[in-house]
């Protein structure tokens, strides 16, 4: 496979520096093929206070470690303060769905809100002609000569379920080198472009989230917004009788089957999904895998890379690492997928449609399907 950099006219790009090493050979790949290159790396909150002063994505380590790899390519290196922008449309949004009773994705909203919006527009302020990030996806053409996002080559990197809530105005002005690399590949490139943070090990964490406890950090969090938190219920089954206690709605999801504690009634090996949430009534309901599950599903905040598309057959994927499942799509009042089989979607979730590998768009999981 090859990367995916335009080799000429050599052109002002603007890479947006993580630390990490797929941002970092992005960077040094476009070097590499004579454009110019200036590395932004984004401050989008404060380490001390969430306690992520180490190992994070835009941690304070990363940043250093982005400065680094500026160094190391002789590339100009600015940090971008955006942590405003941040807390308003993803942090607070995190807080307050799971508040809700749902299940947020904020790498999705940091895409739409964050990376692609005022990064862009600080990427021409700065003069460049675009912006190169190192996501795992593909800029292709569409079916009407317009810039399209595509699924990467390398299926178990690909990252574009992440970015449909992009401005699909951005698509024009995005490059993404690795699309067309495998993972193995980025790390002997990083290693043949004498990466400074070539050998450095990935992060799947939310990057704000201290220790993976999301539970902990929104209770935090809703006290210093005034938020009330929700306060222990009931585990109940299907009919509502009790099964167990829980100490807050915010701690579950949809489909999930750990954390339950020793729910009454059930032998050793009795599994028990979570099926509905309800924050009002501060009850999570268990049952069966398959009561955790629909072939139905409504969008919320419906959005389209391109066009919206005509009624028919598509494929929606739900949670990164979900299958791709043959669904129809249904425009009317609002939008609704019937899947050709069940899987767990989780309200909140973002629930990406393809046409092939090419993103057509995509939305929000709705609390219900009616």
């Amino acid at each position: 496979m090859r990367a995916s950099v335009p080799a000429s006219p050599p052109r002002t790009v603007v890479v947006a520096l993580s630390g990490g090493v797929d941002s970092a050979t992005a960077a040094g790949l476009l070097v590499r093929a004579g454009h110019r290159v200036i590395g932004v790396t984004m401050r989008l909150y404060d380490a001390r206070s969430t306690g992520t002063a180490r190992g994070r994505c835009c941690g304070p380590r990363d940043v250093e470690d982005a400065r680094r790899v500026a160094e190391h390519l002789a590339i100009p290196f600015y940090v971008i303060d955006l942590e405003t922008a941040f807390t308003r449309t993803v942090v607070d949004d995190f807080v307050t769905t799971y508040l809700d009773g749902k299940t947020p994705n904020p790498c999705v909203r940091c895409n739409q809100h964050v990376k692609f919006t005022p990064l862009l527009a600080r990427a021409r302020a700065l003069g460049a002609d675009a912006l190169a990030t190192g996501h795992y996806a593909r800029i292709v053409d569409g079916p009407d000569g317009a810039p399209a996002l595509a699924r990467a080559v390398d299926a178990d990197k690909d990252q574009s379920y992440f970015l449909f809530s992009m401005p699909a105005e951005a698509l024009a002005s995005v490059w993404f080198p690795l699309g067309g690399l495998t993972k193995p590949e980025v790390r002997a490139e990083a290693a043949a472009l004498g990466l400074p943070n070539a050998a450095k090990p990935e992060s799947q964490e939310i990057c704000f989230v201290p220790d993976g406890d999301h539970a902990g950090f929104v209770a935090a969090a809703a006290l210093t917004r005034g938020r009330a938190l929700p306060t222990a219920g009931a585990i109940v089954d299907g009919s509502g009788a009790e099964l167990g206690r829980h100490a807050g709605v915010h701690r579950f999801t949809i489909g999930q089957h750990k954390g339950l504690g020793n729910l009454r009634g059930l032998g050793p090996d009795d599994r028990r999904f979570v099926t509905a949430i309800d924050p009002v009534a501060g009850t999570v309901t268990v049952g069966s895998r398959t009561d955790a599950t629909t072939d139905q599903v409504a969008l919320d905040e419906p959005r389209w890379l391109g066009p919206a598309p005509a009624d028919g057959a598509v494929a929606v994927q739900v949670r990164h690492r979900g299958p791709r499942v043959p669904a129809t799509l249904e425009r009317g009042d609002r939008v609704r997928l019937t899947l050709s089989e069940p899987v767990v979607a989780a309200p909140g979730q973002a629930a990406v449609i393809y046409d092939g590998d090419r993103v057509v768009g995509g939305g929000w999981v709705a609390s219900s399907s009616a």
